[in-house]
This record gives structure tokens, C-alpha cells and sequence, in this order.
């Protein structure tokens, strides 16, 4: 129960050592706080270092947990004594933080760590400690209720503690996952908020926390609007940035100096990038077998289903090694999104029993994007996805190296949702576009968007900015290139977007579609 507490509320309590270096890093910026407020306070390590570096600061802090105030209140003494310290008892997302910040007076300094825990966690835990549903990113359609709407409480918690100041001089340090610093200071650049300046310093989590994440010191000056590009340290102590991040267009990028050299490679791909199969039940729905014939579940239960919904499945970690041999199967209840299931009771009778035996599993599903829906329905689903061809990379790997992949007994090979692919009807594009994915240009240009310690490295949105015709002609292909069906007829002010259009089960035509460049 204590460790799942400290689960839901991300309970890292800081070591003092850390809280210490902290401060003189801060110091030695020469920040001077008039107040140093710390949002979750915990058992007081940051306000203890924070007297010591800081003697004439004024110390402010809140947490949501009595006890740990009460830890906090012994370990700095009598705050009637010194008239330095207040300590408040209130959940961070009930206390009205202008009121708050606004009646502090002089440099404020808004340190701490806050909570290393996103809100889906909390919410498979059941758990409350959670903001008022908000879509503070602005997301529409699926992805402000998909995996894009998933995010860090710390992010939320830095961004409603940002909105306060209001152009005011201030300065934030917080210790939080890499990940979510670098996501805060996109909505922070991308909303013209007046953030100065901006840095990350590395920090080993392993040692300071036990956690196996990428975590930072993230340092904001607040008051007038600067760069958006933030230096990036790889220690505390470190003299000098080992990189520079910053935001190009409307996200980020990991190396901003390497993105100007080869900005030109970017674009409106010309086709169009999509993930692969998302059905949250694998127990069920994928399959492992030498043949359609002889299949089992991961259950361990023989499966016996009609081959009329059952087609090959790769995974991240076969395209990462270069497998394009698939070892599983996957039941393919749909060829749209939203299509009726129920006709697969009498199409395929054998498919059905099997799918309603487990009816439970996929009614358990706890994303709400199977609400209203019919059952056992799955996602990334469309006339792409059984092309016979497709160039495919792993999203959760570092190295985005990019492989062909052709059918497989007959049948078009399908790609679970940590995958992205395009979609080809002749095996000779297939292999050409590959080769310009993995040429040195390709590469070089993908290094400088991705962050290697991001969850998913490579996203749909990330690979659409690809520019093909501009990579193929860096690449020296572009000769080849020209021969390509939706290069010949490509006007020089049109973009070309391919679709591949079904027409039957094995039969593929490509439908160009000529958009206007704006």
C-alpha cells in the first residue's frame, strides 16, 4: 500500500546533497530570491538547502501531506523563531496559485521537485491525484484522447505555475523526467510565454532516486521572451552545454544547430506515414504458430480460427534486428475503423467463438476510444494497411533504421502500433524509398530532430517532415527518384500524397492526389 501511495503521488523525496547542489548551481547564476517557493515540499531538503544558500530569503512551502510537513517543520526549526519559514497543508491542485504568487513580494526562486508520474498512471491506479480534465494542450479528434493527451503531472503542474508570473522576473528550477522539461518548455515557446532563458542539466535518477528514467534540473528565467533554444549540460557540474535544443516549426528538435545545416530536408512528405495496429488485447488478438493451421495464444490455449481474419504481424524489436520474417499472427477484426464486427460470426463462426469466449478482455480495455464502439474493434486500420508492400521502422528504438517489408504467404504483412510505415503496391518503390530513409542525409537530418531518450523516438508527425524529393537529390538518387509514378506527373507547385486504394483483397491501384502548396 506505502509503495503504491508513493506510486500515485510520485513520491521522490529529493536527497539533501542533491537539494544543496542544487542551490549553489543556482547561486553561482548569480540568482539572489527575495522568496524561494517550493510547490511540494515533501519533507523540507529544498527549503533546508535553501537557508543555507540563500540566508535572506523568505521560505514558502506547500504539500499536500501533513506528515511531511510536520518532518519539514523539525528538521528547520521554529518558524515562529525566524519568521522565515511558512508551511502549508493544501493539495497543489486546489490551491489558487496567483492569489498565491501574486502576494509574494521581490525575485521569486520556484524550486523544487515535483511529482515523477503521468496521468494515465495515476489513473490505472485509480488514484485521484490528478489536475481538473483539462485539454491544456490544445489537442483535437484522437489525440486528445489517445496517447498524445498522456502527459507528465509535472509538465501541467510547471505550465499552471508559469501562467501566474505573467511577464513577472522570476526564475523556476525544478528537477522533473527530461521528458517532460522538454515538453513544458514547448508549450512555454510555442504559446509566446516570456521565458528569457532556459537550461537542462543532466541528473543520474538511478543514484539520487532509484528510478530508471532520464530526469534533469530544469532552469527558466521568467519576465521577458528570448530564444527559444535551451542549452542542455549533461551534469551539474558540468562547464560547458554538450548540445543545444530548440523549437523549429511546432515541436522540438534535438540539435538545433545541426537542424539549420540541414533544414532544407524538410517538407511535406509525399506520402503519407501511418502507425500500425492498436487493439490493447495481444493475449487474445495476436497469435504464435509455424502456420495458420497450428496456432496458440499467449494464454497458452490452442487456437482454432477460419485464416480469413488472420494475417502476419511484426513488431518493433523485428524491425530494429532486420527480421522481416514474421513468428506471429494477428486477428484483423476490421478493414476500417468503425466497420461492423458482427458479420464475423457468420463469415468466420470458428473466429467468433474464439473472440467471444474472452469477451472480458477486450470489454476490460480501459482506453475510451473503444467506447461506443463495435466489439473487438481495433484501430489503425484502413485500405493502407493491407498494401502488399511497406517500408516500416521501429518507434521505440534509437537508431531509426528503416526496412522493406514484402508479403508473406500470400498475405500483406501487418505492423503493431509501436511501428510506423508507408504503404506500397509495387515491390521497386518499396525498395527505393527505403534506400533514401537509410541514406546519410536521411539519417543525419532524423538525428537532429529525434531525442534518444524519448519514449517513442520517431512519431508520425516527426517522419511527415521528411522531404523525399529534397532527401533523394542530397542522397544522389534523385535520377532514380524522377522514375517513381508519384514523382513523373508532380507539378513543381504541387505536393503529391499518395493514397493506395483496395479495390479487392489482392488487387492495388495508387490514387495521386495533387494538393496545392500554400
Amino acid at each position: 500500500m506505502k509503495s503504491l501511495k508513493r506510486a500515485e503521488f510520485g513520491d521522490f523525496q529529493t536527497p539533501l546533497g542533491l537539494a544543496q547542489a542544487v542551490c549553489e548551481l543556482i547561486t553561482a547564476q548569480h540568482v539572489t530570491p527575495d522568496v524561494v517557493v517550493e510547490p511540494t515540499c515533501g519533507i523540507g531538503a529544498f527549503l533546508a538547502a535553501a537557508a543555507d544558500v540563500f540566508p535572506g530569503a523568505q521560505l514558502c512551502g506547500w504539500d499536500i501531506s501533513s506528515a511531511h510537513l510536520e518532518r519539514a517543520r523539525k528538521a528547520l526549526g521554529d518558524p515562529d523563531a525566524s519568521g522565515r519559514l511558512r508551511l502549508v497543508c493544501q493539495d497543489f491542485f486546489e490551491c489558487d496559485w496567483e492569489h498565491e504568487l501574486r502576494s509574494l513580494p521581490g525575485k521569486l526562486l520556484i524550486l523544487g521537485n515535483l511529482p515523477w508520474v503521468t496521468n494515465s498512471a495515476v489513473s490505472a491506479m485509480n488514484g485521484s491525484n490528478l489536475p481538473q480534465k483539462e485539454n491544456f494542450m490544445g489537442l483535437r479528434g484522437m489525440a486528445a484522447i489517445t496517447g498524445k493527451s498522456n502527459f507528465d503531472i509535472s509538465e501541467w503542474m510547471l505550465i499552471r505555475l508559469l501562467r501566474p508570473l505573467n511577464g513577472r522576473a522570476a526564475t523556476i528550477a525544478m528537477l522533473c523526467k527530461t521528458a517532460a522539461a522538454r515538453k513544458f518548455l514547448r508549450y512555454a515557446w510555442q504559446n509566446d510565454s516570456p521565458v528569457s532563458s532556459a537550461a537542462l542539466y543532466r541528473i543520474d535518477a538511478a543514484l539520487h532516486f532509484e528510478a530508471a528514467v532520464d530526469a534533469c534540473l530544469l532552469i527558466v528565467s521568467t519576465g521577458t521572451t528570448g530564444p527559444h533554444e535551451a542549452d542542455v549540460y549533461d551534469s551539474l557540474e558540468a562547464p560547458k552545454p554538450s548540445g543545444r535544443i530548440g523549437l523549429a516549426g511546432k515541436d522540438l528538435v534535438a540539435d538545433i544547430r545541426a537542424y539549420r545545416k540541414l533544414r532544407h530536408l524538410e517538407g511535406l512528405c509525399p506520402h503519407r506515414w501511418r502507425s500500425g495496429i492498436k487493439h490493447d488485447c495481444a493475449a487474445v488478438m495476436e497469435l504464435r504458430g509455424i502456420s495458420e493451421e497450428r496456432l496458440e495464444n499467449s494464454l497458452g490455449e490452442r487456437v482454432d480460427v477460419e485464416s480469413d481474419y488472420l494475417y502476419p504481424l511484426l513488431k518493433c524489436t523485428d524491425l530494429f534486428h532486420g527480421r522481416v520474417t514474421p513468428a506471429k499472427w494477428i486477428l484483423v477484426t476490421q478493414q476500417k475503423v468503425g466497420e461492423d464486427t458482427s458479420l464475423i460470426e457468420h463469415k468466420a463462426p470458428h473466429t467468433w467463438t474464439y473472440l467471444t469466449s474472452h469477451i472480458e478482455r477486450f470489454e476490460a480495455r480501459k482506453s475510451s476510444i473503444y467506447r461506443g464502439k463495435p466489439a473487438f474493434c481495433l484501430f489503425g486500420i484502413g485500405d493502407y494497411a493491407f498494401a502488399p508492400w511497406k517500408v516500416a521502422v521501429s518507434g521505440l528504438h534509437h537508431s531509426a533504421r528503416f526496412t522493406v517489408i514484402p508479403p508473406f504467404r500470400g498475405k500483406p504483412v501487418m505492423l503493431d502500433d509501436t511501428c510506423y510505415y508507408l504503404s506500397f503496391s509495387s515491390p521497386e518503390d518499396a525498395r527505393l524509398v527505403c534506400e533514401v530513409l537509410n541514406s546519410v542525409p536521411c539519417q543525419s537530418f532524423l538525428k537532429a530532430l529525434v531525442f534518444p531518450d524519448a519514449k517513442r523516438s520517431l512519431t508520425v508527425d516527426l517522419l511527415q517532415r521528411l522531404n523525399l524529393n529534397a532527401v533523394a537529390e542530397e542522397a544522389g538518387l534523385d535520377a532514380e527518384w524522377r522514375q517513381m509514378s508519384h514523382v513523373r506527373f508532380r507539378a513543381p507547385e504541387f505536393a503529391s500524397q499518395l493514397e493506395l486504394v483496395m479495390e479487392t483483397p489482392t488487387a492495388y491501384t495508387v490514387k495521386s492526389k495533387l494538393v496545392r502548396k500554400k
